[in-house]
């Protein structure tokens, strides 16, 4: 998690920032495309999240599980 952190947030926010105007519309011939600038956005957003922070939660839950269960077993 430590290793990957820096590369993966400094990824995500270059490429957000350089959406950002697209999605707010400024520029020529802007309007058209900021609807799919916006979807991207969100999505960008969204799978960073759970890149940095669901997956590495549920492998927890699920490793603490397992450890459990073979010990239980």
């Amino acid at each position: 998690g430590k290793a990957r952190l820096r590369p993966v947030l400094m990824t995500s926010f270059t490429t957000c920032l350089a959406m950002l105007p697209l999605a707010l519309g400024l520029g020529e011939g802007a309007e058209l495309q900021a609807p799919l600038a916006a979807v991207i956005l969100g999505g960008l957003l969204v799978s960073t999240f759970f890149t940095l922070v669901l997956v590495p939660v549920m492998y927890s839950l699920f490793d603490d599980l397992g450890r459990r269960l073979s010990g239980a077993a």
